[in-house]
């Protein structure tokens, strides 16, 4: 049974996991990407400005997704990183 406790709980750790970077780090980036879009009632030749409020939300969206990316990429070569150059990261 105590095998069987620690399997849930483990199991309900990865999915929490999955579903935050398989599933929130794509949301993210759309919600960037939607922050800089123009009015869908915009003209071809309109050169209408985009609010800045939206543009600082979407450099925030982007630099949250390249955090993620390079953090997982040292999460993933940390022990490489720590055998040639001898830094411990995480």
């Amino acid at each position: 049974m105590e095998l069987f406790t620690k399997t849930i709980d483990s199991l309900w750790q990865v999915v929490v996991i999955g579903l935050v970077l398989g599933a929130g780090l794509p949301i993210v980036f759309a919600c960037g990407v939607r922050l800089l879009a123009t009015d869908s009632e915009s003209q071809v030749g309109d050169t209408s400005r985009r609010r800045p409020l939206n543009i600082a939300a979407a450099i925030v969206c982007f630099a949250l997704i390249v955090a993620a990316v390079i953090t997982g990429i040292l999460l993933i070569a940390r022990d490489f990183i720590h055998h040639t150059f001898g830094l411990h990261l995480f």
